[in-house]
């Protein structure tokens, strides 16, 4: 596929479209590049240094990789540079970060987990980037905490990049998903995955097993359906994923279905659960909308919560509409 389309040619040919404008072509262009980065840093791992611990901690108390504060600073530092963004947030940080004096301010807000399982980093299995975009408020040179307090209908675009076998960026500006694979012999990121779509309906599922015992009923009912095959309620056998990359997990589930599920338990709920809304559960529920699928915490659509804060946890759930939809309608009937 060498003559497949660039990256670059795909957002200039939206941008004469009229349906983006000059700064977001330059803001995915920046976060393109600051992946290339990330995905050279991974593939050399411990040949420059790069893993373990940095026997550190984030703002939500858990130990840092290496490459989760090299990618963090890599990947900021690229966004400032670039001048289409107002403001940053990362989950890597406490706050929301403010661009130094005299930067250029572009009309966009983005927000990151710079390096997506990167518990997986040490054992070589695939991890990723995750972004979103939201509008920056007009005439204010700093945004705060509030103005990225928008729901995850408000997104402009979103995406993601999984570090495996290759490397795949995945991109929705809220016209359907699209992939490209990274073309390592010229640097560019070229189109691959046109018009990515999930299957309604699937035979396979994710979830970390071990916290079984701490499931709400729902969750409960619905696997064991699942786990009795055959002989049970649906009648057809199930198969189950678990990677712990939830990158691996959803672009698995947009290649060829399923359902992956960090469902709110007993040891989350205090704190509402345990991913991310802002830097994954948004941005990855409006890549799985629009290609066909569903996101939901359990009783409600993920994309619909109001922030309000800038680490908030939620539980998700989310993949092919028919067996979301289905555990949607358990948590309903309680």
């Amino acid at each position: 596929m060498s003559d497949a389309k660039r990256l670059s040619q795909y957002l200039a040919e939206h941008q004469r479209q009229g349906r983006v404008d000059a700064d977001f072509v330059g803001l995915i262009s920046d976060v393109a590049a600051g992946c290339k980065v990330i995905a050279d840093q991974v593939s050399r791992g411990n040949l420059i240094g790069l893993l373990g611990s940095a026997e550190t901690e984030n703002v939500q108390g858990e130990t840092q990789k290496k490459l989760d504060i090299i990618s963090n600073d890599e990947f900021t530092d690229i966004l400032t540079e670039g001048g289409h963004v107002a403001g940053l947030a990362s989950e890597e940080m406490d706050e929301v970060y403010d661009l130094p004096a005299g930067k250029h301010r572009g009309s966009y807000l983005c927000t990151y987990d710079p390096l997506d399982g990167s518990s997986n980093i040490d054992v070589n299995v695939t991890v990723g980037t995750i972004f979103s975009v939201l509008k920056a408020p007009t005439a204010k040179e700093n945004p705060t905490e509030e103005d990225f307090m928008q729901p995850g209908t408000e997104q402009v675009a979103a995406g993601y990049v999984t570090y495996g076998p290759s490397t795949i960026l995945v991109l929705t500006i809220g016209d359907g998903v699209d992939g490209f694979t990274l073309d390592r012999s010229v640097g560019e990121f070229k189109l691959t995955h046109s018009n990515m779509t999930i299957p309604e309906d699937t035979a396979e599922f994710a979830i970390n097993m071990s916290n079984q015992r701490f499931w709400d009923a729902p969750v409960k009912r619905y696997i064991d359906e699942c786990l009795a095959g055959t002989e049970g309620p649906r009648g057809k056998d199930f198969n189950m994923r678990w990677v712990a990359s939830m990158v691996a997990e959803v672009h698995r589930i947009l290649v060829r279905g399923g359902v992956f599920m960090y469902p709110i338990d007993s040891k989350h709920r205090e704190r509402g659960g345990k991913l991310r809304l802002m830097y994954e559960a948004n941005p990855m529920s409006m890549i799985v909308e629009q290609a066909g699928g569903m996101s939901i915490t359990g009783p409600e659509r993920i994309m619909t919560i109001q922030p309000e804060k800038l680490h908030q946890r939620v539980p998700v759930i989310l993949g092919s509409k028919n067996e979301v939809q289905r555990l949607w309608d358990y948590h309903k009937e309680g």
